[in-house]
């Protein structure tokens, strides 16, 4: 009676371990921002969730409509996080000696308000037709008044055409915008810096993890 519990015992364990459902996936996609704050978004979700950022920088839009495919590739993502636009409101310069060429003086803007809106628009169409996965945009993170290649204001503009996109495709808004200004007041590296430090992006990346771990449920 007892070696067979003992194997009954055995049977139920390997099929409770066949039947546990897999962890769910996100995906988060953006610029240097975002690279900051996901080890520690991975990190408090521990073995919760798969946290995964696309390889490398995602820059501006306009990367992303060449790279989303081989980003999203094919896996099953239960959440698709995404950012476009610190990179899309820059101005660079070919002779600019500021890192990153910027220069918000003489140079040229990335991509206008009109074509932001536009390559997130085709950018949202490509990331439903390529997944079933919840997308979350977080939009753009505070700008300093002395950052090169920016100007303070546009990170707004910019917000405002998102949210156009977003809600005509039924993409869920994170605002990280407001949060971003006052973190980036107490732990941003300068006022002629978007990046923040160490205590700046776990700050980031807490809030991200509690927005994200709320969708899951």
């Amino acid at each position: 009676m007892i070696k067979i519990l003992l194997i009954n015992v055995l049977i139920i364990t390997y099929l409770i371990g066949i039947w546990t459902p897999e962890k769910p996936k996100i995906l988060i996609i953006g610029d240097s921002i975002s690279i900051g704050y996901t080890p520690f978004v991975e990190e408090k979700f521990g073995d919760q969730a798969v946290v995964k950022h696309n390889p490398g920088n995602a820059q501006h839009t306009g990367t992303g409509l060449e790279k989303i495919e081989e980003w999203i590739g094919n896996e099953d993502w239960d959440i698709i996080q995404f950012n476009w636009g610190l990179w899309d409101l820059c101005y660079r310069h070919p002779d600019s000696k500021v890192y990153g060429n910027r220069d918000k003086v003489n140079g040229t803007l990335t991509f206008s308000l009109e074509e932001y809106q536009a390559n997130l628009d085709s950018l949202v169409i490509k990331m439903q037709k390529l997944s079933n996965a919840k997308l979350i945009f977080v939009n753009t993170s505070y700008v300093p008044e002395n950052e090169a290649g920016r100007f303070k204001k546009d990170p707004k503009k910019y917000n405002r055409v998102a949210k156009i996109v977003m809600e005509k495709h039924g993409v869920i808004i994170y605002d990280l915008f407001k949060p971003s200004k006052s973190i980036h007041k107490n732990y941003g590296i300068g006022d002629d810096d978007v990046h923040y430090s160490p205590e700046g992006y776990e700050q980031l990346g807490d809030l991200v993890y509690k927005f994200l771990k709320k969708e899951l449920q």
